[in-house]
């Protein structure tokens, strides 16, 4: 009798024993539960062009372009908020020429939504975005004189509104009838030039300062942008990405346009290639022409800005 106890007690200790150890590796295998997502890219973009003996002629160039994409993104039942970091820096060197600026920017945007219904996908949204530049920028071939600093300019846009999530179709629509827009221009001699809109600076009759140049410029006024991305083919997707503001206090109706198309192109893992286009327009920012050839740049009105891209590079994800 005791022989069955002893060997009944050893049995279901050891199946106990075993259950037990097989709950505790199951919870620790078991991935934490996380509303959260992250997305970490880094890009290098490359073109050169090199010419030896080439009867049509040519000069030699290389150029390079470092991208930089960190996301940071929470989302539940009810909430979305969606934070992003760009960066970007590119240069460029052709024979006999200088060193000249490609590409500049460091933005920051972050989007909270709330919404009651589960089943619409309308959200009450406040949207933030910031952006600046690194280093000087010129009006190249005149490189003594600067047109562009670092927070010279920078903009703030902060507001309140609704924004559309489609998931299925890769698409955002964000309306807000109340977006405040700042214009920081921190640099003096081009806050006294009154360059990006702000409130230039005041001489007398005979070139004397007397107020400086204001370095803010406040607007209130409508705030519309749109994402959409899909894709076109295998291994090509494109993202479509168009903003329109437009200041309720300056000749409202008046519509600055930023539009950016873009194509990546997917090689393989780790080589992709990309081949884009950005359109701006906006009305304080005045085009600048060497128009002597003597150095001196003259503030000509404001005209549609356009840059292109075609490149070949690395991509990074971590």
């Amino acid at each position: 009798m005791r022989l069955k106890f002893f060997l009944f007690f050893t049995i279901f200790y050891t199946f106990s024993s075993k259950a037990s150890i097989s709950k505790d590796t199951l919870a620790i295998d078991l991935p934490p539960i996380t509303h959260w997502e992250e997305i970490n890219n880094f890009r290098l973009i490359f073109t050169q062009n090199s010419f030896v003996n080439w009867s049509a002629g040519g000069n030699n160039s290389i150029s390079g372009i470092a991208k930089t994409t960190i996301k940071r993104d929470y989302k539940n039942n009810h909430t979305v908020w969606q934070n992003e970091f760009k960066a970007s820096y590119g240069l460029n060197k052709e024979a006999s020429r200088e060193l000249r600026k490609t590409e500049d920017l460091i933005e920051l945007n972050s989007t909270f939504g709330y919404r009651e219904n589960l089943d619409s996908n309308w959200y009450t949204s406040a949207k933030f975005n910031f952006k600046t530049q690194f280093v000087n920028g010129y009006q190249y071939p005149v490189v003594n004189k600067p047109i562009s600093k670092f927070f010279s300019p920078a903009y703030n846009f902060l507001g309140v509104g609704s924004e559309y999530f489609s998931k299925e179709n890769d698409l955002k629509v964000y309306l807000s009838p109340l977006t405040n827009k700042m214009t920081f221009v921190c640099n003096q001699v081009l806050a006294n030039e009154g360059a990006f809109g702000v409130v230039p600076a005041i001489y007398d009759d005979e070139g004397i300062l007397v107020t400086e140049g204001e370095n803010l410029k406040v607007e209130v006024g409508t705030y519309i942008s749109s994402e959409w991305k899909t894709a076109v083919m295998e291994n090509i997707k494109m993202s479509n990405k168009l903003i329109l503001y437009s200041d309720y206090l300056n000749r409202y109706g008046n519509v600055d346009v930023n539009w950016e198309v873009n194509f990546d192109l997917t090689i393989n893992k780790h080589v992709t290639a990309n081949v884009g286009s950005h359109f701006l327009y906006d009305d304080d920012v005045k085009h600048k022409k060497d128009i002597n050839n003597d150095g001196i740049l003259v503030a000509e009105g404001p005209k549609i800005q356009i840059k292109q891209m075609l490149g070949v590079g690395l991509f990074y994800s971590f």
